[in-house]
């Protein structure tokens, strides 16, 4: 690992939006600078993002980057759970952020398909790999 990337990495725990373990915490891992970005997600979009899961204790449970093929969904509507839908707007294209997601806007005391148990506190890292919209493809 890079002098740089250790740099990032240990400013990373500064840039949370929030502390408590009770709210959305957004890390940003890399930052598209403002003049290389042409437009920032808002809700209704159609976005493609690239992700890993874990749990606390660091087990992966699942990862897109593994099968290459980022996920596809219409961001603030509800079809993924709710740490992704705020912790993924504003994003441009290419950045990238460590979300910690806790129980309540993750997937609360049902847990989720025996692989994530009921409480649990999510860290997913994501990449904003797309944008598409119908006025996009006019």
């Amino acid at each position: 690992m890079n002098l740089k990337n250790l740099i990032l990495l240990t400013l990373i725990g500064s840039t949370y939006s929030s502390t408590s373990e009770e709210q959305l915490q957004i890390g940003i891992i890399k930052k598209i600078p403002e003049e290389s970005c042409k437009r920032r997600t808002i809700i209704g979009d159609t976005i493609q993002v690239h992700y890993k899961g874990q749990l606390e204790n660091g087990f992966e449970f699942d990862s897109s980057f593994n099968r290459n093929q980022p996920i596809s969904f219409k961001l603030g509507i509800g079809q993924v759970i709710k740490g992704w839908d705020q912790g993924l707007l504003d994003m441009c294209i290419g950045e990238e952020r460590k979300l910690i997601i806790p129980s309540k806007l993750g997937y609360g005391s049902r847990g989720a398909g025996g692989i994530i148990p009921p409480d649990s506190t999510l860290i997913f890292e994501t990449k904003l790999v797309g944008i598409v919209n119908e006025r996009d493809e006019l």
